[in-house]
């Protein structure tokens, strides 16, 4: 029973560390390769080339590259030792159709449990999603019964609703005059 419950735990932790490697990009959920590559414990490049291997399987809506753009602004936005050092490729976003897809090309154990992992936070992410639908359209209900005077309430309530984003990290160096001293 107890090794039941660490396994449970350990599969919690791992379902958090997926989530939050999930990103939205073009409207799509993705999880990128660098971020796949070390979950399923091998080099990004053969990910990559395990799907160049196969890409009739993998059409657009499946997996795309980032563009320049789209690169930089995540990249800045993650301040992570994931990114490596000077990466020279731009990684491949795969959508969870995609990720599905990975399952026929990479077939070690550890694939595929990492797979049935990152489908499991896919599909919390999705039900999470659906109950904050469900909440904001009870909301609107309850508003047009009531008037005015809760107007302010209700902002609230949908206020606590949207996400926050993650507070960015301050880098670079503190100079002397930064800390008062000239």
């Amino acid at each position: 029973m107890a090794s039941h419950r660490k396994q449970t735990v350990k599969q919690l932790g791992l379902s958090r560390v997926i989530e939050s490697r999930i990103f939205v990009l073009r409207g799509h959920k993705v999880m990128l390769s660098f971020d796949l590559a070390t979950l399923y414990g091998v080099e990004p490049k053969a990910l990559v080339q395990a799907v160049k291997r196969n890409f009739d399987r993998f059409p657009s809506d499946f997996m795309f590259q980032l563009n320049e753009t789209e690169f930089r602004d995540l990249k800045s936005q993650i301040v992570t030792s994931s990114w490596g050092g000077i990466r020279r490729a731009r990684p491949y976003a795969f959508t969870e159709q995609g990720v599905a897809m990975l399952s026929s090309v990479l077939r070690s154990k550890r694939a595929v449990h990492a797979n049935i992992a990152i489908m499991r936070a896919f599909v919390r992410l999705r039900e999470m999603l659906a109950g904050n639908q469900e909440l904001a359209h009870k909301l609107d209900q309850l508003e047009k019964k009531y008037d005015a005077q809760f107007k302010v309430v209700f902002d609230a309530i949908r206020n606590l609703m949207t996400p926050r984003p993650a507070p960015r990290k301050q880098i670079g160096f503190r100079g002397e005059t930064d800390r008062g001293h000239k």
